[in-house]
């Protein structure tokens, strides 16, 4: 293939010297490595978002999603950490030993022929900079990352959200108190965030970077600022179901379901695991059973609600934070040089526990002494249109909202407009590196996922094949067909091109059909049972 800065470069040989100049400063744009950032937040369901049906505040993301795309059919793992492993590894972490898959496999030592992103990146000068949540193996520096931020162990810590002590910075504990008070961590974690960008600005100006940053919100323990859950007030008292019915209609108008029906709420359906000594503790409040809201007395009408409203606050903190990022990349003048992905590791969480320090009931909802969980009545809304929750592999617990922001390289007539094709987070690696003109170097396990790359500028995507499994939940999707196997081993068949919400179990109607996808799993299984065991 002919270099097409060549050509310029031939093209423009008898210019007078100024256009001369001129012209070769458009080749180095053209050639420029973009900076990337991926934001992922914690435990947020697929229509959370403003531009993805809420009514929660978003404006700031918001802004990107229209400037930008966004995807109706991207998804995530259904958990934490395989999650954060496939977006950083590239690959499934059941390849990658960081979940159990069944009969095989363990939460171990990535092999070494799976790192991380920052270290490929390297290869290309890029810098690269981690603020917030870690919870996959090892330690950010020694995955490649320069500078790095985390609470903790950066893992599943608890009362995260205002207690400062410990925390890391650069792979080492500090047991001091972060420097800036009140303490929250979306806040530390932006101004982590921010301090890099500046440092980067200032010391490799010529460089590339990759920015991850991971916030903890919204996961429970449901935590919020004063004044951020004062600002949302009683927004939610009319309750989940009709919260749920305008998240409804607003995805409907917005064109991000077409030919999708509503789930029907699923009244018998609770929490993923019980604590029943928990719900005594929380008091007569709770619920761990979505009711009709008409239903509920006028306590737990009231506690409901509160939570509900602390989990919006949550979420609008992100925001604001993201506002102040993107701020940051307007002064450093590298915005329109950046593509920045927002996405969620998981569905809406429908668990209800109390850990760390545990609950308060005399403390103030959402401050740092209770300790609420979002439970299965909001995260019903939460995950609007579709079912189950976080853990799950139906569509409620796999599905995320994914934005891809990026100036330079969406073209103008493409920005704001939806992409229906199936993405996975295993794509978020392999686009990066595209992005990046870079390859790796002989893989011994190539990636399974693909670049979005193709669909900045069209919208078509080819059909694939997608894996899942967690715990005892597995499934997998093969163009518009989608299998899910519910841990007593029933499985249930899904036609997602009329019906992605799950509604209409067509196991019994089309068992050559189930069939021919369990073998397709098994297939997909055994090859990652033959690659644990021989630890390549």
């Amino acid at each position: 293939m002919i270099n097409k800065a060549v050509i310029k470069i031939a093209a423009i040989a008898t210019m007078p010297l100024l256009s001369f100049i001129f012209a070769m400063g458009a080749v180095a744009e053209e050639n420029k490595k973009p900076n990337v950032m991926v934001i992922l937040i914690d435990d947020m369901g697929y229509s959370d978002l403003g531009c993805y049906g809420s009514e929660i505040k978003t404006p700031n993301i918001d802004q990107l999603a229209s400037n930008g795309l966004r995807f109706s059919q991207f998804y995530n793992t259904a958990r934490c950490w395989p999650t954060r492993a496939a977006v950083l590894s590239g690959y499934y972490a059941q390849q990658v030993n960081r979940d159990k898959v069944l009969g095989f496999g363990s939460v171990g030592e990535r092999p070494k022929w799976a790192g991380l992103l920052p270290e490929h990146l390297a290869k290309g000068g890029y810098v690269s900079y981690h603020s917030g949540k870690w919870h996959i193996d090892g330690a950010p520096k020694q995955a490649g990352f320069n500078r790095s931020y985390g609470i903790g162990k950066m893992g599943c810590d608890d009362n995260r959200f205002f207690d400062s002590k410990p925390w890391q910075e650069d792979d080492l504990r500090s047991d001091e108190k972060y420097d800036k008070a009140p303490y929250y961590s979306t806040v530390a974690i932006t101004d982590h965030a921010i301090a890099c960008q500046q440092l980067h600005h200032e010391q490799h100006g010529d460089q590339p970077f990759f920015q991850y940053i991971a916030y903890y919100a919204p996961h429970f323990p449901l935590h919020a600022m004063a004044e951020d859950i004062e600002e949302v007030g009683d927004r939610y008292k009319g309750g989940w179901d009709t919260i749920r019915s305008q998240r409804w209609k607003k995805l409907k108008d917005l064109g991000l379901v077409k030919n999708i029906p509503l789930s029907e709420v699923e009244y018998e359906q609770g929490p993923p695991y019980a604590f029943p000594d928990a719900i005594k503790q929380l008091g007569p409040g709770e619920l761990n059973r979505p009711k009709l809201w008409e239903e509920l007395d006028d306590t737990q009408k009231d506690f409901q609600q509160k939570k509900m409203a602390i989990h919006a606050a949550m979420i609008e903190r992100v925001d604001k934070e993201v506002g102040r990022i993107v701020k940051q990349l307007k002064a450093n003048q590298v915005y329109e040089d950046t593509a920045i992905f927002i996405l969620s590791d998981n569905g809406a969480s429908a668990e209800i526990m109390v850990r760390g320090d545990g609950h308060d009931p005399k403390a103030a909802a959402g401050s740092a002494k209770s300790y609420l969980c979002l439970g299965p009545g909001w995260s019903t809304v939460s995950n609007t249109p579709f079912r189950k929750h976080k853990t799950w592999t139906h569509e409620g617990g796999v599905s995320t909202p994914m934005i891809t922001h990026y100036p330079r390289g969406i073209a103008k007539d493409q920005q704001g407009q939806i992409r229906e094709g199936t993405g996975h987070v295993i794509d978020i690696a392999p686009t990066i590196m595209e992005l990046a003109g870079l390859s790796r170097e002989d893989p011994k396990v190539p990636w399974p996922g693909q670049s979005v790359v193709p669909t900045f500028n069209e919208s078509k995507v080819d059909s694939r094949v997608l894996w899942w499994a967690h715990g005892n939940h597995h499934a997998i999707r093969d163009g518009d067909w989608k299998l899910v196997t519910l841990r007593d081993g029933q499985p249930e068949l899904y036609d997602l091109s009329v019906d992605r919400a799950e509604t209409n179990n067509l196991a019994a109607a089309k068992p050559e059909k189930v069939l021919a996808m369990q073998q397709n799993w098994n297939a997909m299984t055994e090859d990652m049972r033959k690659l644990y065991k021989s630890k390549p």
